[in-house]
């Protein structure tokens, strides 16, 4: 799978058929989408692209009325989002800085000079609520009409449903933020996880007696909050057993970054720089700021004997 940032050069542009949205978590109703566009790209005998956005469009319209509150929090980053869309087949993914002047284009000019002159759609499948261009001055009847004049083929996709839940990008944050892991398997089509290449840290944890790999969060609104069970695939042939805290460490740090620290069972191998997914199982707690640090330890404790206690793991302490 091919990936550019912004339009691919002339060199690049081959005829392709599309879809367009922000894809976060890529769930059972992206899917569905995902493999109509395969389809239609073997059909027709052309490339599957996508066409994503970065930051989210929300988010960037939250950061510019000042109310970051108001930004979505995300379900995947960018890196998971790419992984699943390349599972899903897709040949190329088009990654669009969301900016002012992004934001600003008309949507006869996000037709023309991004669909047709920069794409070269040939088949445009969207969501039957997809909005687009200025103020969201596009709909789905002007792509329609828009195909019929520029020669692209136009479809929609409607709602997927898990039972009576419309599975969205919105359903899926709901069930992490509740820690409900089996809702979000339900609606994902997969186990939640985060991946990232393990990063060094302050070695604060290891100093506690609970050394962590840590990999940085790349923005500032994951869905998640908190400690929780995990176990991290990439460093063993099986899934290593473990226990996570992903947030800002309130009691060490006040620079706001979010890190996610997880500390393995009975695991003492070196495993900096190496990329690992950690599958999130079971939340325990909400993040918490202590006074001091053997309160902190304490608490550490606790939950490290909690998340023991999910795998049935004896302590060694």
């Amino acid at each position: 799978m091919k990936v550019f940032r912004g339009l691919p050069n002339a060199d690049a542009r081959r005829p392709c058929a599309l879809t367009i949205g922000n894809f976060d978590g890529v769930h059972l109703g992206h899917q569905a989408l995902l493999s109509q566009v395969g389809a239609a790209a073997r059909r027709l005998g052309i490339e599957s692209a996508v066409m994503t956005f970065e930051p989210h469009p929300r988010e960037f319209f939250a950061h510019l009325a000042g109310d970051t509150s108001q930004a979505p929090p995300r379900v995947v980053n960018l890196r998971d989002k790419l992984q699943a869309l390349q599972a899903a087949g897709i040949n190329r993914v088009i990654v669009e800085h969301f900016n002012t002047r992004f934001a600003a284009m008309s949507a006869e000019d996000f037709i023309q000079k991004l669909l047709v002159d920069g794409l070269h759609v040939k088949y445009l499948i969207v969501g039957d609520d997809f909005r687009f261009g200025a103020k969201r001055s596009g709909d789905y009847r002007m792509l329609v009409d828009a195909g019929n004049q520029l020669g692209f083929e136009v479809n929609s996709i409607a709602t997927v449903m898990h039972h009576s839940t419309r599975i969205s990008s919105s359903a899926v944050r709901a069930a992490l933020k509740e820690g409900d892991f089996i809702q979000a398997r339900n609606l994902l089509g997969y186990a939640y996880s985060i991946s990232g290449h393990v990063q060094h840290g302050r070695k604060l944890g290891r100093t506690l007696g609970f050394p962590t790999l840590n990999l940085r969060i790349g923005h500032r609104h994951p869905v998640l909050n908190g400690i929780f069970v995990v176990q991290v695939h990439g460093l063993d042939a099986k899934p290593l057993p473990a226990v996570a805290s992903l947030g800002v460490r309130p009691t060490v740090e006040d620079d706001g970054r979010m890190l996610l620290e997880v500390h393995i069972f009975d695991y003492n191998a070196n495993c900096y720089g190496k990329l690992v997914r950690i599958e999130f199982l079971q939340k325990l707690r909400d993040e918490e700021k202590y006074t001091d640090l053997k309160t902190l330890t304490d608490a550490i404790a606790a939950d490290a004997r909690a998340a023991r206690d999910f795998f049935e793991i004896p302590s060694i302490t």
